[in-house]
């Protein structure tokens, strides 16, 4: 069984599995894990790891519109070292202070390979999920996509420094809170555009055409095969958010960051200028 056929049996069990994070008496919660072999690439700090682990959690409440309240990790590895540590914790902290919460510490354990897992909780005012969204909504994403592989592209020919910066995203904790109350259907793009806008119309009962050029970070376009990589790599943490037609000026001017009208909410099918949009993106490799 994979990832995805997992997920699927847990939400055909539990009725609140599905979105980015729970909502339970106004209160969202998240959790992930995170591994060396898996996500981070060589050349990766302490530091960035510290960062990055508490941002995937940080990312999920964004793309539910919660308020984050404080974050906490649980830290497994062969061996502890106070240099790595405190570098962890460092960057923890930092992506944490740069959204307007708290890392308020966690748990330490042995393991025989780096892993990591993240929790977040947050306040909710206006739910918001993966379904909702309705033919005639304009899809719309926040910054750019390709962040995350021009990242691994960076850490794979050496350019060490420069990935690691692109590696510490920024949650969009503010964008998300703004388009919350108005809109029909969020999720961040870990996974990639294209598996996105899949959960999106799965969960939404609907379709979405994608159309025109893709907002791209620059740094992708220095390598091969840029917008295949800026659809389905995933590795982002952007936001992909359905609203109505006549909502968009209204969050532009709420968002902090550029947001983009990509396309369309339809009846039925997933496209990109007018041929099937095929469901890939990021999956974890269970070997």
């Amino acid at each position: 069984m994979d990832e995805r056929a997992a997920l699927a049996m847990i939400t055909d069990q539990i009725d609140e599995a599905g979105d980015d994070a729970a909502i339970v008496d106004g209160t969202a919660i998240t959790i992930d894990m995170l591994h060396d072999s898996a996500d981070f690439p060589a050349g990766v700090t302490d530091r960035t790891m510290g960062w990055r682990s508490v941002a995937v959690s940080l990312s999920d409440l964004a793309a539910v519109g919660a308020d984050p309240v404080g974050a906490v990790a649980a830290y497994g590895a062969p061996t502890f070292s106070e240099g790595a540590l405190t570098a962890f914790v460092t960057g923890a902290r930092e992506v944490c202070d740069a959204v307007g919460t708290e890392y308020v510490g966690g748990d330490l354990d042995c393991h025989d390979e780096r892993t990591i897992a993240t929790a977040a909780v947050g306040r909710v005012d206006h739910r918001v999920g993966r379904a909702g969204a309705t033919p005639g909504d304009a899809v719309c994403v926040t910054g750019c996509l390709g962040t995350g592989a021009a990242a691994f592209k960076l850490f794979e020919t050496g350019k060490i420094e420069r990935a690691n910066q692109l590696y510490r995203f920024s949650p969009r904790i503010a964008a998300g809170r703004a388009l919350a109350p108005v809109a029909t259907a969020m999720m961040d793009s870990s996974d990639g555009l294209a598996r996105s806008l899949h959960q999106i119309a799965a969960a939404s009962d609907c379709g979405i055409t994608i159309e025109g050029d893709l907002p791209i970070d620059p740094a992708l376009r220095e390598f091969a095969d840029t917008d295949r990589l800026a659809t389905t790599f995933g590795e982002d943490f952007e936001l992909i958010v359905t609203l109505p037609e006549d909502a968009i000026d209204d969050a532009r001017a709420r968002v902090p960051v550029d947001l983009t009208r990509i396309g369309t909410v339809t009846e039925s099918g997933v496209t990109r200028d007018g041929d099937p949009l095929p469901d890939e993106g990021y999956v974890h490799d269970p070997d």
